[in-house]
C-alpha cells in the first residue's frame, strides 16, 4: 500500500506517494535521487546512514520512511550552500577526516548534531556522538580533528559576528 509522504527535505517541503514499507534510505536515495546518504551495512550498525531527522542524528537504513512525516530530514546535501563547503565539511577536507569517503556523510551528519547542541565539545564528547559511525580505514584521529577544528571555526565566525 502507498500513501503520501510530507516531510521538510533539506529545507524544501516535499510531498511523494511512497510505500508503506519503504526505508528512509531508500526513499532518499531511489525516490528522491539524494545518494550522499550511503547504506554500509543494513543494519544500523555502522552509520554511514546517518541523517537528521528534526536536528538529532538518525539512521536511514532502520527507519520507515512514513516515520519522518511532518518532520524536518536534512542529508549531508544540506550541509554546502550553492556549492560552497560548510565549516565541517571544509575541516573535513583540510584535515583528511575523509579517507575514502564511504563513511564520510554519516560522520558529518552525526558530527553536525553535535556541534548544533553543543559547538564547543570536547575530545570526549566528539568521540561519544561519532560512537555509532564506523570507518574501515582510519583510527578516527582525522575525524575528529576535523570535528574539532570546525568547532574552533564556527566559535571564531560566531566571535566575528
Amino acid at each position: 500500500m502507498k500513501n503520501i509522504l510530507r516531510l521538510t527535505l533539506n529545507g524544501r517541503l516535499r510531498e511523494d506517494l511512497v510505500p508503506d514499507n519503504m526505508l528512509l534510505l531508500d526513499y532518499l536515495r531511489e525516490a528522491v535521487g539524494l545518494t550522499g546518504t550511503k547504506q554500509g551495512c543494513d543494519g544500523g550498525e555502522c552509520g554511514a546512514c546517518t541523517v537528521l531527522v528534526d536536528d538529532r542524528p538518525r539512521l536511514a537504513c532502520s527507519t520507515l520512511a512514513h516515520q519522518v512525516a511532518g518532520k524536518k530530514v536534512e542529508t549531508v546535501e544540506s550541509l554546502s550552500t550553492h556549492g560552497t563547503l560548510s565549516k565541517l565539511q571544509a575541516a573535513f577536507h583540510e584535515k583528511l577526516g575523509t579517507q575514502c569517503g564511504f563513511c564520510t556523510p554519516g560522520m558529518l551528519m552525526a558530527s553536525e548534531a553535535l556541534l548544533r547542541k553543543n559547538p564547543d565539545p570536547s575530545r570526549e564528547e566528539i568521540k561519544t556522538a561519532l560512537a555509532g559511525n564506523l570507518c574501515r580505514c582510519t583510527g578516527y584521529v582525522k575525524i575528529i580533528e576535523s570535528v574539532e577544528t570546525a568547532a574552533a571555526a564556527r566559535l571564531c565566525e560566531e566571535g566575528a559576528k
